[in-house]
């Protein structure tokens, strides 16, 4: 599949701002399934960016920007080319073994509750079909899900009625690893037939002999091909696509644009 990505984020300050350094992760990377035909980041005021890679793998972009700045957009537009993987995840950068992704955060406490609704869902059952259990079980917890909602931590989201699909993954995250399954978390883009498109987020996890399994609590499925894998993180803190500090007074004002589609045919 050929997909289509525009993704733009503007900031509005109350008043000038001094300096901004952010990084930007919101680039995506090619691995066996995933190749990235263009990718480019475009910044409407006069910025540095310093393009690297984090402790994860995942590519960054540092951007720094001198003021007064009033305001500013960080526009990306990008062609990708994903195939029908089966969700098995091939080709990634990968610096750090998989029992690194066995650490809870703060985000990804499981909980009693969480940890014994997991644990329930995989008992008796190995490998793949461990991670490919427990997403039905997360899936099948939430009725509906909004994509509005802020995110919280794990077993304060798993207490409520309903949660957003990157609430899902974070719970999903958790619970696998209180069965000793490493997970993390993935962020990046997911193309969504007839509805808004918003940055998604969902989860890979490591069975023994089978590698790297990517799965969405909020589908109940595996990822597929309208999938653009971004970055990985230890829980959701660790793949904001904008994430940084500002040095000036005042209010910050937040609005974000994406559209995620299917190229057309010639």
């Amino acid at each position: 599949m050929r997909l289509i990505v525009e993704h733009r984020t503007r900031y509005r300050f109350s008043e000038p701002q001094i300096r901004l350094i952010q990084c930007l992760r919101m680039t995506p990377d090619d691995t066996d399934d995933q190749t990235v035909v263009g990718w480019s980041i475009d910044v409407d005021c006069d910025a540095r960016l310093r393009q690297s890679r984090d402790g994860l793998g995942n590519r960054q972009a540092m951007l720094y920007a001198d003021g007064p700045i009033g305001a500013i957009e960080i526009s990306v537009r990008g062609e990708v080319l994903t195939g029908d993987h089966g969700g098995h995840v091939r080709g990634t950068a990968e610096p750090l073994p998989p029992e690194f992704y066995l650490r809870e955060t703060d985000r990804t406490v499981a909980g009693e509750a969480l940890g014994a609704f997991v644990g329930g869902a995989v008992s008796g059952l190995l490998g793949a079909d461990t991670i490919d259990a427990a997403t039905r079980a997360i899936h099948g917890r939430f009725e509906r899900i909004p994509y509005v909602e802020e995110l919280r931590d794990a077993a304060t989201t798993f207490a409520g009625t309903t949660a957003t699909g990157r609430e899902m993954a974070q719970m999903l995250v958790a619970g696998l690893r209180t069965a000793e399954i490493p997970a993390r978390y993935v962020g990046g883009y997911r193309q969504r037939e007839g509805r808004a498109c918003a940055p998604h987020g969902w989860v890979e996890a490591y069975a023994d002999g089978e590698g790297w399994i990517a799965v969405d609590p909020s589908t109940g499925g595996r990822v597929d091909e309208r999938y653009i894998r971004v970055a990985v993180g230890l829980d959701t803190a660790g793949v904001t696509p904008v994430a940084g500090s500002r040095l000036g007074q005042g209010e910050e004002m937040l609005d974000v644009a994406l559209i995620v589609e299917q190229a057309r045919r010639q």
